[in-house]
């Protein structure tokens, strides 16, 4: 059988810029070690497999996996696989904002096309409420695994776990020049963020709601370039700790560091406690081919 892919440049419209992603329209008839195999191939931080739903009311059903396991939701293999579908005609192009439906591991979530001149310009993903998990982490030992002294990072802020489909640890960082000091030390570092973390997500905050940050990941590729599950769970934090008034648009500048920088939008709606980012980005095709299997 073959089974046609794309890469693109997620959260960016330059090319060798922003994350890679792949993305298989046709992954229906593929198990899921097949699956495995050739994310493990692909050797990117997410490839993406486009199935057709089981839920009638979502478009497409999207298989997530990293080259070790499945995810149930991450950011912009979602932002990146709808920007290309939009391309292909998937979702038919209308002047502006198409919304639709997907399934995904983390359930069927909304996400929102939005064209100019028949075109996709930007796509946005409504992610799962935000839960706060207390990091309990030792300040000295939390600097030492990112290469830090304590002094790097924010005294008005706390490392917090946070999860909008994903948990992520979030770091503040006292100012944009300590994300550029970061050497982490991988094991120390997953040894105490523990299994079920992600990454840690590094960030200093700018004037004007803008954030600077840095995806560490002490599990596979060290370093991401785009985070869309980690930049929705920053949103929501600020907000949760009144660094971000609800409604307003959060512009983060991810992946500078790597030589890869990425944009990325975030915007959480408030309803009593209940906190629900919405993140956006676009992307650029690179790549296309046929796989044989």
């Amino acid at each position: 059988m073959e089974h046609r892919f794309h890469t693109l440049d997620v959260c960016t419209t330059t090319r060798f810029e922003g994350n890679p992603l792949a993305v298989f329209t046709d992954g229906d008839g593929l198990s899921d070690d097949q699956m495995l195999a050739i994310a493990r191939e692909m050797n990117l931080s997410e490839t993406v497999f486009v199935q057709k739903p089981t839920d009638e009311d979502a478009l497409a059903r999207l298989r997530i996996f990293t080259s070790k396991q499945e995810l149930k939701l991450a950011g912009h293999p979602v932002i990146g696989t709808w920007f290309l579908l939009a391309e292909l005609g998937v979702v038919p192009a209308q002047e502006g904002g198409v919304h639709i439906l997907q399934e995904t591991g983390a359930g069927i979530l909304p996400v929102e096309i939005r064209f100019k001149d028949g075109r996709p310009q930007r796509v946005t993903m409504t992610q799962k409420e935000a839960i706060f998990k207390p990091a309990k982490l030792n300040t000295k030992k939390l600097a030492s695994a990112l290469g830090l002294s304590p002094r790097d990072l924010d005294p008005n802020l706390e490392a917090e776990i946070v999860s909008t489909g994903i948990f992520n640890l979030m770091v503040p960082l006292r100012n944009r020049a300590a994300l550029g000091k970061i050497v982490m030390n991988t094991s120390e570092l997953r040894r105490l963020q523990g299994k079920n973390t992600t990454m840690a997500y590094c960030f200093a905050l700018g004037g004007n709601g803008k954030a600077f940050s840095r995806g560490m990941m002490p599990w596979e590729l060290y370093e991401d370039a785009a985070t869309g599950s980690a930049a929705g769970s920053l949103g929501a934090y600020l907000v949760r700790h009144g660094k971000l008034a609800p409604g307003h648009t959060l512009s983060i500048l991810q992946g500078v560091e790597m030589g890869r920088p990425s944009h990325i939008e975030v915007e959480v709606t408030q309803s009593g406690k209940k906190l629900i980012p919405r993140v956006s980005g676009a992307a650029v095709r690179v790549f296309e081919g046929i796989i044989r299997i």
